[in-house]
């Protein structure tokens, strides 16, 4: 009898709600729901009989290939091809974006515009993307496109739970060739689930990664919205994560919240959103395990330009790693007939631009995976091994943002679920917390001179 995914995955915490498991059951027995926290897992609807084990070996959180192993089956042997171990595989990185759908996108548009193309040109015959729903208890959900214009209304970035479980059945009774866009872990799953599934593998023509710090529950858009002055964030029927200002820089968005009643709320990253971002407020336990910057087994990855050269633009800019010859020929096409304002960029530039994320995902990720050693818990094989040697600043701030990640949920759960959410009482239970986050920045900002100086005494 094979191990399944309910006990040694979703038991532990570390089910990220991707619904690969659910989707890919041959028996149909797995079911994605939400849990206490606002956040998607499976469950069983009746016994497994089969015992076959397959939702555990697509789960990406389990302990099977890892993103170095299969990106080496998939690009490994691919002409030109390069690797990093920060990126993983490509063939040339890019900055740019798209003039026809940079203002309604998040970034610069070209993920909106690569996944038109390839409907337009006929590469595909479906698109799979997070699409908005305007239905307050799922504002979001994964669906199948087929028009370049539900792309259009599409566009844009969901910080808001999704699953693939029923579209991923659909792709096994529908042919057709498939472009799917999605985070490193889904892209993951997918490709694990390809592996052994026939129809997925001939059916997913086009894997488009998205890099990703973190996820976030339900209760993460109820809690902004609320911030942002929405009375009853239970009423939300539809959000805009990634408003642009041109009073404002490229990182310093909005979030527009429509109600039912028709009323409408806005706030701004600096308005308190980065607050709840940066210290891990209502984020899922597998987050904290997750080694996968670049979406590296995606064909191509689109990323924010977080450089300085470019953060300024409020329109916003996007970074390009390409993967796939193919796609690589419809970005190389797209310049030449001046459709898209997009130039080469050095690989390195790409890295830096992400240089928080990788930060996370891995130098953090080596202390957290010690910590969770010490504490007996149970966390996935990563490519990053545990460790204690990070930095006694570090170490704090690591260990206040998990206690914050852990607190932000039970207070949700405790005290807002069946009613509006209290700002003031939510940020009081935090604020220990925060105010030594606050204290450690003063630190590093006396400690790192002082380093300097030693150095320069010696």
């Amino acid at each position: 009898m094979k191990p399944n995914v309910i006990d040694e995955v979703v038991k532990n915490n570390l089910c990220v709600g991707c619904g690969t498991c659910a989707g890919i059951c041959p028996q149909k027995i797995l079911r994605i729901q939400d849990n206490e926290y606002g956040e998607y897992i499976p469950s069983e609807v009746q016994v497994c009989d089969s015992h076959c084990g397959l939702c555990l070996e697509v789960c990406p959180f389990g302990n099977n290939e890892n993103e170095t192993q299969i990106g080496a089956k998939i690009y490994g042997s691919i002409e030109g091809m390069k690797y990093l171990p920060e990126t993983g595989y490509y063939l040339d990185s890019y900055v740019g974006y798209s003039n026809e759908f940079r203002q309604s996108s998040a970034s610069g548009g070209m993920a909106t515009w690569i996944l038109t193309k390839l409907l337009k040109e006929n590469i595909v015959d479906y698109v799979i993307c997070p699409t908005p729903q305007k239905n307050p208890e799922k504002l979001f959900s994964f669906e199948i496109l087929s028009d370049e214009n539900s792309i259009k209304a599409a566009s844009g970035s969901a910080y808001y739970p999704v699953e693939i479980s029923e579209v991923i059945q659909k792709i096994q009774e529908i042919p057709g060739r498939y472009a799917i866009t999605g985070l490193p872990c889904f892209i993951k799953a997918l490709r694990l689930a390809a592996q052994k599934n026939r129809k997925l593998r001939e059916r997913i023509a086009f894997t488009i990664g998205l890099v990703c710090g973190q996820m976030k529950s339900k209760n993460y858009t109820k809690y902004i919205a609320a911030l942002s002055g929405s009375i009853n964030s239970n009423e939300i029927i539809s959000v805009h994560y990634r408003g642009k200002s041109s009073e404002k820089t490229a990182n310093d968005y909005y979030y527009q919240f429509i109600n039912e009643d028709g009323s409408q709320h806005k706030i701004f990253w600096s308005e308190g959103v980065s607050e709840a971002w940066l210290n891990r407020w209502l984020t899922p336990n597998a987050c904290n395990y997750c080694d996968d910057v670049f979406a590296e087994l995606a064909d191509i990855t689109f990323m924010d330009a977080w450089l300085p050269e470019y953060s300024k633009d409020s329109m916003g800019t996007n970074l390009v790693l390409a993967r796939s010859p193919e796609v690589l020929n419809i970005i190389q096409k797209g310049i030449e007939k001046a459709e898209i304002n997009v130039s080469k960029i050095s690989v390195a530039k790409v890295i830096q631009s992400q240089a928080g994320v990788i930060e996370l995902k891995r130098k953090q990720l080596s202390y957290r995976l010690y910590l969770a050693e010490q504490k007996g818990q149970k966390v996935p094989e990563k490519r990053v091994s545990a460790s204690k040697e990070i930095g006694i600043l570090k170490k704090r701030e690591i260990k206040l943002k998990e206690i914050m990640q852990e607190e932000s949920k039970q207070h949700f759960l405790d005290n807002c679920q069946n009613q509006p959410v209290d700002v003031k009482t939510f940020r009081t239970r935090m604020n220990p917390c925060i105010r030594q986050i606050y204290q450690l920045k003063l630190l590093r900002k006396f400690t790192f001179p002082m380093q300097a100086v030693k150095k320069i005494l010696k």
